[in-house]
């Protein structure tokens, strides 16, 4: 558990950073923007790691990661309808339109959808630290976003209509190949027979 733990720590840790203004700031004018950025993507990336390894980990290990609830048999259906626009929401980050735009920040919304939509199908500790701390995460930085941007920190992109189009069309191919194929082989537990 030790390394999952360590792992939210730094990532939500290294994410946090971004919501202090004066801290990014004085960093990038002693640091350069470049190794700031740098430093930033291999510390979350090495917090992302932990994460991936000792979520890993623990699940192999009985007896160490105790069930706290039972998950609900309807709970699963649940989940595949909360997932539904987290693929489109991603994909229009980086195709800003009228999604991006009215949603503001859609990857902190497709975050928050994945993230609530796995607590109805893992109740054991290790999802709740994983789950929980990162949607506990996404609703503090989604606060945090709507503060910098009535100060004008930082701006909501938008596009035109046919990036929707591309982002749900795409989003929406991407969810049922990650149905058919995609948990299977990334996560391993597959989700259609």
């Amino acid at each position: 558990m030790v390394p999952l733990v360590m792992g939210l720590a730094l990532f939500i840790g290294i994410h946090l950073l971004t919501t202090q203004t004066d801290l990014r700031q004085g960093l990038t004018q002693r640091m350069g923007l470049g190794p700031y950025k740098g430093l930033y993507s291999l510390l979350s990336f090495a917090g992302l790691a932990l994460i991936i390894l000792g979520y890993h980990k623990v699940q192999l290990a009985p007896g160490k990661n105790p069930v706290l609830w039972n998950t609900p048999i309807w709970g699963r259906h649940v989940t595949m309808l909360l997932m539904l626009p987290v693929f489109p929401l991603l994909v229009s980050t980086y195709l800003p339109g009228r999604i991006s735009a009215a949603v503001r920040h859609p990857m902190i919304t497709a975050i928050k959808f994945w993230a609530l939509a796995h607590l109805f199908v893992r109740g054991d500790v290790a999802s709740l630290l994983l789950f929980g701390g990162l949607l506990g995460w996404a609703v503090y930085d989604r606060i945090s976003l709507k503060h910098r941007e009535a100060a004008g920190l930082i701006s909501v992109r938008a596009g035109p209509a046919r990036n929707d189009i591309i982002a749900i069309v795409a989003g929406l191919a991407i969810y049922g190949a990650f149905l058919k194929w995609g948990h299977a082989l990334l996560i391993g537990v597959p989700l259609l027979p």
